[in-house]
């Protein structure tokens, strides 16, 4: 065998090897990096300097201002000034309180940008509400941490960041933010209609019934935190100012909304989620910088053209070759966190996806789809464990009652594939 195929074969052996004896992914990545450097005589500075270079990109800065903006409205009692305002709005039909569910993370995704603040904020609320209306527990679980999914699609989502800084360029920020936009809406009308059915199948209750004095008065309660989203995607779409700035003024506006509006943000509060958001950030920035000398190696043994190589050698039909990176990714997905996935895989799977005609802002949007399946599955899910650690429903029983739940998943995202204009429409119209 060639120096090139030993040295990918150390790389994925002791990276798998090292997964499966459940070691930390940032070890994993970082362990397997380090020993095919040594085989392959490459400095191990090298892991420094990329890992540097990527924290200190522009773009990065983004990332924590959008992760503090959501902890600070997710803090307070934004959500349930949303849940009020959506229940006001859907709460009256059959199953309205699973709607309600799902249209407050709509919007509340939207703020926040995470899927697990959507669901510590949201669920802790719904789901005991939703039990105590006759609701099943694994059913008022599995629609929580589904449609918090949307979180990942709709704007403003600091995984788009990643996915566009690895993908050196070629996808805008503001592109992939409105990219997300109709999907994350889609995958809420069909959980919305799932919803329905399994409402008029099961029996469960209706809410109070439509008041429209109810519905403005909510709408008017929640509408400075709902600005937040208003601002990010016109500020940052239009060009009146960069995402990163966005980011930025996102953290001002949400200051201002929970402490002079909502008046429930005091300085303790304030500490502790800066706390919070600091473990986050460095955590992701962690696994971002060592991820990304994983990527330099993967790139130096060209295991981009070997897998397009091989990917070719089974199939030349675009159709079913984006299949196969879908199925790839689900696998990874169950296995790795988000951020390593887009920084490792995005140089590996874009250019390929790019020879077959697919948009990178639209492959994007593929990837980022995928991953949220990942977020469900086990053993490294995290809206899976968080879903479970709120709700107390063994893991067992969420899994096997999630089934429905990835099969509209999976549908979703064979739409979201195959059908480009679905993606595309919204930031074709930005020039």
């Amino acid at each position: 065998m060639s120096t090139q195929e030993i040295g990918i074969i150390i790389l994925l052996g002791v990276f798998l090897v090292l997964l499966f004896m459940r070691m930390e992914i940032m070890f994993s990545i970082l362990i397997s990096s380090v020993v095919t450097m040594l085989y392959l005589g490459i400095p191990l500075s090298v892991v420094i300097t990329r890992s540097v270079a990527t924290i200190r990109s522009y773009g990065m800065l983004a990332i924590p201002h959008f992760i503090i903006a959501g902890e600070v409205l997710s803090d307070g009692s934004l959500s349930r000034k949303i849940i009020e305002f959506v229940e006001s709005l859907v709460g009256w039909i059959r199953g309205g309180l699973a709607m309600v569910n799902v249209a407050a993370s709509t919007f509340f995704g939207g703020i926040s940008g995470s899927p697990l603040a959507d669901i510590s904020s949201l669920g802790t609320v719904l789901i005991p509400m939703m039990k105590k209306q006759g609701y099943d527990e694994e059913f008022a679980t599995n629609i929580t941490i589904t449609s918090a999914q949307q979180g990942l699609m709709i704007p403003p989502s600091h995984n788009m960041i990643i996915y566009a800084m690895a993908a050196g360029g070629v996808a805008s920020v503001s592109k992939l933010f409105l990219a997300g936009i109709v999907p994350g809406i889609l995958l809420a009308i069909v959980l919305m209609i799932y919803s329905y059915y399994c409402a008029v199948k099961r029996g469960y209750p209706k809410g109070e019934p439509f008041n429209f004095i109810r519905l403005v008065k909510t709408f008017f309660s929640s509408f400075w935190g709902l600005m937040t989203l208003v601002i990010i995607i016109l500020g940052a779409t239009t060009g009146v100012f960069t995402a990163t700035e966005s980011a930025a003024i996102a953290i001002l506006w949400a200051l201002i909304v929970t402490k002079f509006i909502y008046k429930d943000m005091t300085a303790k509060r304030l500490w502790d989620l800066i706390g919070r958001s600091v473990i986050t950030v460095s955590r992701l920035l962690i696994v971002m910088g060592i991820a990304s000398s994983f990527g330099f190696v993967v790139a130096f043994l060209r295991v981009p053209q070997t897998l397009a190589s091989l990917i070719y050698t089974l199939t030349d039909n675009p159709i079913l070759i984006l299949l196969i990176i879908n199925g790839i990714l689900i696998l990874l997905g169950m296995i790795m966190d988000m951020g390593s996935i887009l920084i490792i895989t995005t140089p590996i799977f874009l250019p390929i996806a790019m020879s077959i005609g697919v948009d990178p802002v639209h492959f994007g949007i593929i990837m980022i789809f995928n991953l949220a399946i990942g977020m469900l599955t086990p053993p490294v899910g995290g809206a899976l464990m968080v879903g479970h650690l709120i709700s107390g429903v063994k893991m067992e029983r969420l899994i096997v009652t999630l089934i429905p739940f990835f099969i509209i998943m999976l549908l979703t995202l064979l739409v979201v594939t195959f059908f480009p204009p679905l993606v595309m429409t919204l930031p074709n119209l930005i020039k």
